[in-house]
């Protein structure tokens, strides 16, 4: 684990799974890309279909846990989100 912005991030393996946590901030932005990755051409990118699977699995567990994606706000907290982890110039 190491610390970010005030942040801890941190990956945490045992039983054959990797645990990962994330801000909510952190998974809506992530969520929101990942959703753009695979309706996109942007899937260009995955040259190993080998990965797919994982990636579906973070997207069908992101969408579960994060409630803002329907929300009628839904723009506006994803900008806000953004926003929040942009580094500092």
């Amino acid at each position: 684990m190491w610390a970010r912005a005030g942040r801890t991030v941190g990956v945490c393996m045992g039983d054959s799974q990797v645990t990962i946590k994330l801000t909510s901030d952190e998974a809506l932005v992530l969520s929101h890309w990942l959703e753009k990755l695979q309706m996109t051409e942007l899937s260009r990118v995955v040259d190993d279909p080998a990965v797919w699977a994982p990636i579906h699995r973070i997207a069908g567990t992101l969408d579960k846990a994060l409630p803002a994606l329907f929300a009628y706000d839904y723009d506006q907290r994803l900008e806000a989100a953004r926003q929040r982890l942009r580094p500092e110039d």
